[in-house]
């Protein structure tokens, strides 16, 4: 068998129905959304400026650095935790991928924000009662209020940061990972409790009314869309595992069923974190797409064996109760805005491209790269929607010899020729995305029109 064949073409002609351009409502929440986090910014900076009457000498700069870090560091602790809130309407706009990238960056601007306040502010007060900053540093976090609990909060900070390192991430299991990164909601409480009980700049009604109001809020968002609205979610749809189909060597498909499952409005190519409340797994909520187009008395995932948590899948009983979230994701036709769409996948980054193989409007390509023929995971699918759409299909595999397809712009133009014109999805794993990336930036795609996102930790 030749998997570098197209899939056999039926049915109409692709290309002849045409769909209006529809607009991406993404962009303009992006802007908005970073329009109010720096406007947040240069309130605080206001803020300084307005309690800062003139910064004189040594003392004066130390101290007003250190006001200031201090400030943006506490704002950046909220803004952190908004990230982390899963707020469907950045979500599904926004998209997981970039916001993830964005909680990434805010990570460390908060840990350098912490660390230059604690610096600059330690050697400010040190200058000003003429010692040294060891012993400086002693008496503040012995005799101020709450500074044990800043201390403590601090040591969290900063063993997140250690644990999110990619380094430490490659050396740690998922699950290992999630749960020592639930410390930033400690480290974030611990440090609210030290700004208000140290924070002169806050020490007003209106300002500390405002702090609270925004940590309130971060807060609320947490509450609700991390345990409520699952929760609401799992007693209104009753999840249970209804099948469970080997589909590949370590890959298995899990069918899912419940009740009112079209009122979830899973939309193709979006995922759910998915908990299954089976021993050794309840306590890890794991994003897997939908492999299958949603038909409101079911939802299929497909999942590859890459961890402990992963692996255990496969050995679902029927009937397990399931605890998801969701559904999360940008990666629909909304991306596509009317354009025909090129769909590229590697391994199981498959699943929610077979679902928009399926669904996208036009004349949609779709290419798969595997290791070997095997783990070309639900292909006998794709061939099936290839036949019936008259869509083409391509494959790669490295092994055996010569089915291999060079990820590069000159392979993709002689397979897509109309490359340029088509909105472009990929999916796989990190190294690979980005080389698709590269690939078609050089065949003359705009970055605007590659699509991707990534489940990476």
């Amino acid at each position: 068998m030749d998997v570098r064949t197209e899939a056999a073409r039926t049915g109409h002609a692709p290309g002849r129905h045409r769909t209006g351009r529809r607009s991406d409502p993404a962009p303009a929440v992006t802007v908005v959304f970073q329009a109010l986090i720096w406007a947040g910014v240069a309130a605080v900076l206001a803020l300084w400026w307005a309690d800062t009457p003139s910064v004189v000498g040594p003392v004066g700069w130390f101290t007003g650095a250190g006001r200031i870090t201090g400030l943006l560091a506490g704002y950046a602790c909220a803004v952190l935790v908004i990230l982390m809130a899963r707020v469907p309407l950045l979500d599904r706009t926004v998209g997981s991928d970039r916001l993830a990238r964005w909680h990434a960056a805010a990570g460390r601007t908060t840990i350098v924000l912490t660390l230059a306040h604690v610096v600059l502010i330690i050697e400010g007060y040190a200058l000003t009662v003429r010692t040294d900053p060891f012993t400086e540093t002693t008496r503040v976090v012995l005799h101020y209020p709450d500074m044990l609990a800043a201390t403590a909060g601090l040591l969290l900070l900063l063993l997140t940061a250690v644990v999110s390192a990619r380094a430490a991430r490659r050396r740690l299991s998922h699950e290992t990972w999630y749960h020592l990164h639930l410390l930033t909601y400690a480290a974030v409480f611990l440090a609210f409790l030290h700004q208000i009980a140290n924070g002169a700049d806050l020490d007003r009604p209106g300002v500390q009314a405002a702090w609270y109001a925004l940590y309130l809020g971060a807060a609320a968002l947490i509450v609700w869309f991390r345990l409520l609205a699952p929760l609401r979610l799992y007693r209104r749809h009753r999840l249970r595992v209804a099948e469970v189909r080997t589909e590949a060597p370590g890959v298995v498909s899990v069918l899912v069923t419940g009740e009112r499952l079209a009122e979830l409005a899973v939309r193709p190519g979006q995922f759910l974190r998915w908990r299954f409340l089976a021993p050794g797994l309840w306590w890890t909520a794991s994003p897997y797409s939908v492999s299958a187009v949603p038909d409101g008395r079911s939802l299929r995932i497909t999942v590859k064996a890459v961890g402990g948590h992963s692996a255990a899948v496969a050995a679902l009983r029927l009937g397990t109760r399931v605890w998801a979230e969701g559904p999360y994701g940008a990666l629909t036709a909304d991306r596509a805005a009317g354009r025909p769409a090129l769909l590229l996948a590697a391994g199981v980054g498959i699943t929610p491209l077979r679902v928009l193989f399926e669904t996208l409007p036009g004349d949609p390509v779709l290419i798969h790269w595997a290791r070997r023929p095997e783990e070309l995971v639900l292909r006998y699918e794709i061939d099936a929607v290839a036949a019936r759409r008259g869509a083409r299909a391509y494959y790669s595999v490295s092994r055996p010899d010569g089915y291999r397809l060079p990820l590069d712009a000159r392979t993709l133009h002689d397979l897509v020729p109309d490359l340029a014109r088509r909105a472009c999805y990929l999916c796989g794993p990190p190294g690979w995305t980005a080389a698709a990336e590269a690939a078609l930036r050089a065949a003359g795609v705009p970055a605007r029109r590659i699509h991707h996102e990534s489940f990476a930790f």
